[in-house]
């Protein structure tokens, strides 16, 4: 209760605070290239639930047509100012929409999509998906060699499934074993010091 009482009260500051800058974003995005502002896609919510997230487009038009779905290096796809969203995280606010609606949260296993999934074990997914996906988690945070490991494979989705995915799952599963309310405002503020960094 506590947890979706201060996401509903921070998403909601948030959307209202960074206004000006969601709409500069917004028009910086309609402006590089032809097509909608935001990227849906459809992904796994608490228990089991398919939800649509809401980012900022970074790639073309209909780039899950022209390629994988997950990201390799440097993805032609994607547009000069969805690489500069992308590496300052910036596409990910508009999931505050998300928080705000209450099909996630701040903080927690970030949500995948439907293939990848399907790959967990049993009992890791149904802990993992006990709870609400997050904006942020450790996993996020700590583990940056995800596009390393995936553009140095001659099959990315298989690295994915075997090398990246068991290290997300570890993260994922000890914060959903371990997780207080004072531990998400500690990954709130690492996620803020390691953007600022």
């Amino acid at each position: 209760m506590l947890k979706r009482l201060f996401d509903c009260l921070a998403s909601g500051l948030g959307l209202l605070l960074l206004s000006p800058v969601l709409l500069l974003i917004a028009v910086a995005v309609k402006l590089d290239s032809s097509g909608a502002v935001f990227f849906r896609q459809e992904r796994v919510g608490q228990y089991g639930k398919l939800f649509r997230i809401h980012k900022f487009r970074t790639m073309v038009s209909n780039a899950e047509l022209r390629g994988l779905q997950i990201t390799v290096g440097s993805d032609a796809r994607v547009t000069k100012v969805g690489g500069f969203l992308r590496k300052y995280k910036l596409d990910e606010l508009a999931q505050l929409i998300d928080v705000f609606r209450g099909k996630m949260s701040l903080v927690g296993p970030r949500p995948e999509v439907p293939r990848y999934v399907a790959c967990y074990p049993e009992e890791v997914r149904q802990l993992v998906l006990s709870v609400k996906p997050g904006i942020t988690d450790w996993a996020s945070i700590q583990y940056k060699d995800e596009n390393e490991v995936l553009s140095r494979s001659s099959d990315p989705q298989q690295a994915y499934v075997n090398e990246v995915l068991p290290v997300k799952l570890r993260y994922y599963t000890e914060y959903v074993q371990g997780r207080t309310f004072w531990g998400d405002i500690h990954i709130i503020f690492a996620t803020l010091m390691a953007l600022v960094r």
